[in-house]
């Protein structure tokens, strides 16, 4: 299968070793990934921000940068979330019938990384070696928005080596939200406050979840305290052989 690649603007800009890793799980899997260089953002932090038309040409950007792929995978869940929630609001709202029959068509080849492997592709077992404890953090739009259940600890729990260990409260938010966190900082301080404590409290070594977003602010909690543990995208914990961890 050819698999189209859209890496996300957190990912391309912070995160490299994220697209790295999906790139080496589904070549190892058999398929053949592709990048298109043309592609730009999905246009979530304008939406969500208040800038919905300035979104739309970013909505359009990807619709005609995709249009012809046969399978689009996204490791970032709040990104899915953001084409598949506001995505058909948007194109009926420009009155623009070809952009509204591009979205119904496309949207059902767009999947988030662990659907794409469990959902599409029928696997959890990737052939992954990694050799820590893990706690998954189960992110807002993985959880309210695509409502991927257990998908990702189907991943986690069938990697050789690795010990899966709840996270206590796991569904409440660590904080970040975006903008959300500049413009409510205390707020999402104090959440992520709680997040953190649950995290250390699993005694875990890695704390893993759908997107770097999330990854990226609880990181930071974890770094000021110099707790020991860290982050890592599942996709980057996915792409660990036994012949070599990446890191």
């Amino acid at each position: 299968m050819l698999v189209s690649l859209f890496i996300t603007c957190y990912n391309d800009t912070l995160f490299p070793n994220t697209g790295k890793a999906v790139v080496r799980v589904l070549e190892r899997l058999g398929h053949t990934v592709e990048f298109r260089e043309a592609q730009t953002c999905c246009g979530q932090m304008h939406y969500n921000t208040g800038y919905r038309r300035e979104a739309g040409p970013m909505m359009r950007r990807f619709l005609e940068v995709f249009r012809d792929a046969e399978v689009i995978c996204i490791p970032s869940s709040s990104c899915v979330a953001m084409m598949r929630d506001h995505y058909p609001k948007m194109a009926a709202a420009s009155g623009n019938r070809a952009a509204m029959e591009q979205v119904e068509k496309l949207l059902p080849r767009v999947f988030e990384f662990s659907e794409l492997l469990v959902d599409k592709l029928g696997v959890s077992d990737v052939g992954a070696f990694f050799p820590h404890t893990v706690t998954l953090h189960p992110s807002c739009h993985s959880l309210r928005s695509l409502h991927v259940g257990d998908k990702p600890a189907q991943l986690l729990r069938a990697v050789c080596g690795l010990e899966l260990v709840d996270l206590p409260a796991a569904d409440q938010c660590c904080g970040f939200g975006g903008t959300f966190a500049i413009k409510n900082a205390d707020v999402s301080a104090a959440m992520l406050s709680d997040k953190v404590r649950c995290v250390l409290d699993t005694g875990a070594e890695i704390c893993t979840a759908l997107d770097n977003s999330c990854l990226m602010h609880i990181e930071g909690a974890l770094s000021r305290q110099r707790a020991g543990a860290r982050c890592m995208h599942i996709a980057e914990i996915l792409a660990s052989t036994e012949s070599g961890e990446l890191s």
